[in-house]
């Protein structure tokens, strides 16, 4: 088997995104309402990141998407902070340093269009992610910014670009 790359959405990934965004959501008891699990933009996250300075991106292997996440403005706040959204992996996917490369990828992407901070939004209990996003320059915010629409979604993160 190659290694795993880390490459922008095409179209053709379309249902193997929303697959993994919905299994890694049931698998960690994360609630269907307030989350990104009720997003329309699962049904088409190739179009939903057709747009000005967003970017999706899966993790293949050989064929197989096992990784996501994007980088998109920030929904409902004034201000150049980007969001880190959707990051979910696989099983398979999990300990092999792919979150890490994959929020490179999308920090890179986010100061390629100029953005001055990335924000994020997690569950209290995944505390693996958080240790990633910790470990990669994110710190912890006592109140939500913009409104993206994940009220289920209490631990807000930050990180300085």
């Amino acid at each position: 088997m190659n290694s795993p790359i880390i490459r922008k959405i095409q179209a053709k990934d379309n249902e193997q995104v929303e697959a993994i965004i919905r299994k890694v959501l049931v698998e960690l008891g994360v609630p269907k309402v307030g989350t990104a699990y009720e997003d329309e933009a699962l049904k088409d996250m190739y179009g939903a990141y057709a747009k000005e300075r967003s970017d999706y991106f899966v993790v293949d292997a050989n064929g197989s998407v096992i990784g996501c996440a994007g980088v998109a403005p920030l929904d409902n706040y004034k201000g150049n902070v980007c969001e880190l959204q959707k990051m979910y992996f696989l099983e398979e996917a999990r300990g092999l340093g792919l979150g890490a490369k994959m929020i490179a990828a999308c920090i890179a992407q986010a100061k390629a269009y100029g953005f001055e901070a990335m924000y994020l939004e997690t569950m209290p209990y995944m505390k693996a992610a958080q240790k990633l996003y910790k470990k990669n320059g994110f710190d912890y915010i006592d109140a939500p910014m913009g409104c993206t629409g994940h009220s289920a979604c209490p631990v807000y993160m930050l990180r300085k670009l």
